[in-house]
């Protein structure tokens, strides 16, 4: 905590400050009062700032998230995700191809484990969406990414629940993504099934 740092407020909608750290004790700052500080990009609710919580006394109201990724959002995501691991599949296949020599064994060796690029998604998303940028690939491109239904990130055993649920959403005739449209928060079944979200950070 340092004292010497500057703080301005919002009061009935106009800047006001900029106050001393002590001098907020004199004013009727509020949890929901926005602050800023001159390293701050933009204006926060004062209990999201960590210093202003002990001077205060507030406690931190987490703020669930509201804008939901739409529908072709997360279908764009998925067919990147699908295009990255298929070059991945292919690039094993032809290298595979050094030790088979036939034109028939060849075309079987690339169909026969084709199924294993939809299983190697599904784990790879399990374990990307669990991670600190809570997003595979595809969702990082388009600015989207995975959270509970409080906007926080999610374990790897949800993660994987969530992933390994999209059979649900599959069955029968992809209804279960679908849903997305009947869905306010824009989930689909795995989502449901998880309870997680997929969210972006503002409206675009």
């Amino acid at each position: 905590m340092n004292p010497q740092q500057k703080y301005t407020i919002v009061v009935n909608g106009r800047p006001q400050g900029p106050y001393l750290l002590e001098e907020l004790k004199s004013l009727d700052i509020k949890p929901n009062t926005f602050v800023r500080t001159p390293e701050m990009d933009d204006y926060k609710e004062a209990h999201a700032i960590a210093e202003l919580r002990e001077l205060l006394g507030f406690s931190y109201q987490k703020t669930a998230p509201q804008y939901f990724a739409a529908f072709d959002q997360r279908l764009l995501a998925s067919v990147i995700d699908h295009f990255f691991i298929v070059i991945i599949y292919s690039v094993i296949i032809l290298t595979s191809y050094i030790f088979v020599e036939t034109k028939d064994e060849r075309i079987m060796a690339f169909l026969v484990p084709f199924p294993l690029v939809f299983i190697a998604k599904l784990i790879y998303g399990g374990f990307a969406e669990a991670s600190a940028k809570q997003a595979t690939a595809g969702k990082r491109l388009l600015n989207i990414k995975v959270t509970d239904l409080e906007g926080s990130r999610i374990s790897v055993a949800r993660a994987l629940i969530r992933n390994f649920s999209k059979i649900l959403s599959v069955i029968p005739v992809f209804f279960g993504y679908l849903y997305s449209f009947l869905n306010r928060k824009n989930q689909c079944w795995h989502d449901v099934a998880a309870e997680t979200l997929v969210v972006k950070d503002r409206l675009i």
